[in-house]
């Protein structure tokens, strides 16, 4: 029983919290996640031209469907919602699929239209305008929620922490900029929220090898090699690399150093510190670190699989930690 209770939220149960939702950003990064790095921009040129049917496009759709509910209940264990909006252009089949579930959710649907000039909608500078006028216009806001992984939130995240909020970003794994976790208190991978139903990695198909015609195949005269199809440029990572540090061990190399501030800055008398304190410098220090995403039920269960880096001492209802001597 002890464990559940170790790792409360690092806010007040009475916090009023405020949701903003780049509708397109979340959808397009997990449509990529399941059908791989610029799959939906490919597909969406395929249904355009003919060569994806409609209907497996809509089963890839379906696929990779959001359960924006997960992150809105998410949101919610942080406080009461205040407000809760999503910003799209909400007259694309794609997008209006989704009303239902987000109208049934009280979510207020923000209408955009894309620009000509490029095809985009304008979200992150509508939502960064409204989330800065919302801080002066309802005080009483403690949270705010981006549920988007755009490194172009990164200065909306920060103008927010220094108006006294607590900044939470919701992202899809490997679509998430680094910075944007930095700027934050506290960064979720949308595959960690509970009732998020978890993908498999996609399966990428092997190219068919170009036919051969008769007349080639009958002749003598060796056939000229025939140039593969153009394929379309992979969008660009924010800041992400295909060779990230082992998650098992930059999280011992986390707790280290957390360790080591803590007993740093509380000088002799910081032999033995709180577990709670060392969790909350290792967040200050990655707002990712999540003990549960690295398959542990507690932070002292994250601990105890540190034994040869901490020592504990678990006699009291104060859990304590040090580094090993």
């Amino acid at each position: 029983m002890a464990d559940t209770l170790e790792d409360p939220i690092p806010v007040s149960s009475d916090g009023r919290v405020a949701v903003y939702i780049d509708f397109d950003n979340i959808v397009i990064s997990r449509y990529d996640e399941v059908h791989g790095r610029g799959g939906f921009q490919r597909d969406r040129q395929r249904a355009a031209n003919g060569s994806l049917g409609e209907a497996e496009f809509a089963q890839r759709l379906e696929a990779a469907t959001v359960d924006l509910g997960a992150a809105i209940d998410f949101a919610s264990s942080f406080g009461t919602l205040v407000l809760t909006r999503a910003y799209a252009d909400w007259s694309a089949p794609v997008n209006a699929r989704y009303r239902g579930q987000l109208v049934g959710r009280a979510v207020d649907l923000v209408q955009l239209f894309p620009a000509a000039a490029y095809g985009k909608n304008g979200a992150d500078i509508r939502l960064a305008v409204d989330a800065v006028e919302d801080m002066f216009r309802l005080p009483d806001l403690t949270h705010v929620v981006l549920v988007a992984g755009d490194s172009d939130y990164i200065a909306l995240a920060q103008r927010c922490k220094r108006l006294g909020r607590y900044v939470i970003a919701v992202g899809v794994a490997g679509s998430t900029s680094r910075s944007l976790a930095a700027a934050c208190d506290e960064l979720v991978t949308y595959d960690a929220l509970p009732g998020a139903k978890a993908v498999e990695a996609p399966v990428e198909k092997e190219p068919k090898a170009p036919r051969r015609s008769r007349r080639a195949s009958s002749s003598p005269e060796p056939v000229a090699e025939q140039s593969e199809p153009e394929q379309p440029e992979p969008p660009v990572q924010d800041e992400e690399e295909d060779d990230e540090e082992d998650p098992q061990t930059a999280a011992t190399a986390l707790l280290q150093r957390a360790l080591r501030l803590g007993h740093d800055r509380g000088g002799d008398d910081a032999d033995w510190l709180h577990n709670s304190q060392v969790k909350e410098q290792m967040k200050r220090l990655d707002p990712s670190f999540s003990e549960r995403r690295l398959g542990y039920r507690s932070f002292s269960d994250f601990l105890r699989s540190r034994s040869e880096l901490v020592d504990l001492d678990e006699s009291s209802t104060a859990r304590l930690v040090r580094l090993s001597a």
